[in-house]
């Protein structure tokens, strides 16, 4: 049997070269960095150093960059504290159907403070139509959020269009890049975004670390008050290992191996959907097959439980998902599918297959193989008829 992880979307294997970086500062520089001692200030130098590395790579200002413990507490961070900080700016909301849960919930809890929330629709391909949301934008609406890269499907939003609209409209706006990362050129400057969110374990990383970038220009509310940190933005001592281990991720992500890695992770997508169509009948794929990062394919198998099919592939070493990591525990049916307009008994028949740079075309087979027999046992015990 061959362990096969297809789950890179969830997170990704720490990089060896990463780790490295890292170790110094659990086990020689390991004193915090808001400590004025030599040591505190070894390890703050090298904190800031790496902030200066980030800030370069995404074409922004190092001081308009916060740390955090993950994108989810930045998300947090920026939905919650810009709209209670500008609610006499306005008290309306608006997020795509398809955010991440953290941006979902959110929102939800701004409803709780009288915030009006709306959810801008995407078609079938996963895309916001942007006539439809500049009609949605108010001249109350203090924030605009819709993500770069859909976690589920892998579909990629217009961000630098969805920007112009929204700055025309008054309004600010922030976009969750976390699966960004290394498939988009992420310039902040040229996206012209007032807010960013990133997490370090999606591209070889370490966990435990992530950033908000925020235009300083734009008040907001800190999520995390205490000791300062952060430009009092975020409070809680640095994660000094972390935040090396972050930069050193992001430029072995756009250094010299990128192309490279970029082909081989499309190769092998390709591969495996050519293997699907061709040996697999009946599937259909969740989301434009165009405009999606190659790291991500989402494929419906009709009459199967997606659930069963994980199952199923996890008895023969093979890691892949139904959704999103973080709804995992929730198996209600995905609000990504939904908010594409896939319904019924298909909406819990997809799987999501996403790939890294340590995939190889070995694997793909073992997967395919092993996919073709348990579809094939698993709908002769459906109920549903294809």
């Amino acid at each position: 049997m061959m362990n096969v992880y297809l789950d890179n979307s969830a997170t990704t294997k720490l990089d060896e070269r990463v780790l490295e970086k890292m170790i110094n500062f659990f086990e020689v520089d390991y004193a915090n960095a808001s400590s004025i001692h030599f040591m505190g200030e070894t390890a703050y130098l090298a904190q800031e150093k790496a902030r200066s590395e980030i800030a370069e790579i995404l074409n922004c200002d190092s001081k308009n960059i916060v740390f955090t413990s993950s994108a989810t507490e930045a998300n947090n961070m920026i939905i919650k504290g810009v709209a209670r900080a500008n609610r006499s700016k306005g008290n309306h909301v608006l997020i795509s159907a398809i955010e991440h849960p953290c941006v979902l919930s959110s929102a939800e809890q701004l409803k709780k403070d009288g915030f009006d929330v709306e959810h801008v629709p995407v078609g079938s391909d996963g895309i916001i139509d942007l006539n439809v949301l500049e009609n949605m934008i108010r001249p109350d609406t203090v924030l605009v959020s819709i993500m770069a890269v859909n976690n589920e499907i892998g579909v990629i939003q217009d961000v630098k269009s969805i920007a112009k609209i929204v700055h025309n409209k008054g309004s600010f706006y922030h976009v969750d890049a976390v699966q960004s990362i290394p498939y988009l050129d992420i310039d902040i400057k040229d996206w012209d975004v007032d807010f960013l969110s990133l997490s370090a374990h999606k591209f070889y990383g370490p966990k435990g670390v992530g950033l908000a970038y925020i235009n300083k220009n734009i008040k907001i509310e800190p999520l995390i008050v205490g000791g300062g940190q952060e430009f009092g933005f975020r409070s809680s001592t640095y994660n000094t290992p972390g935040i090396v281990g972050m930069a050193e991720a992001m430029k072995l992500a756009y250094g010299q191996e990128r192309e490279l890695n970029l082909k081989k992770i499309k190769d092998s997508r390709d591969y495996l959907l050519s293997r699907i169509q061709k040996e697999i009948p009946d599937i259909f794929i969740n989301g434009s097959l165009e405009k999606r990062t190659p790291n991500n394919i989402n494929i419906g198998f009709k009459g199967v439980e997606g659930e069963a099919i994980l199952i199923d592939l996890s008895s023969k070493g093979i890691c892949v998902s139904t959704g999103s990591a973080c709804g995992a525990a929730n198996l209600k049916a995905s609000h990504v599918l939904h908010g594409i307009g896939v319904d019924g008994y298909f909406i819990h028949s997809n799987i999501r297959f996403s790939f890294g740079k340590h995939n190889t075309i070995e694997e793909v087979d073992y997967v395919v193989d092993c996919l073709k027999d348990s579809i094939a046992r698993l709908r002769k015990f459906s109920a549903v008829k294809i």
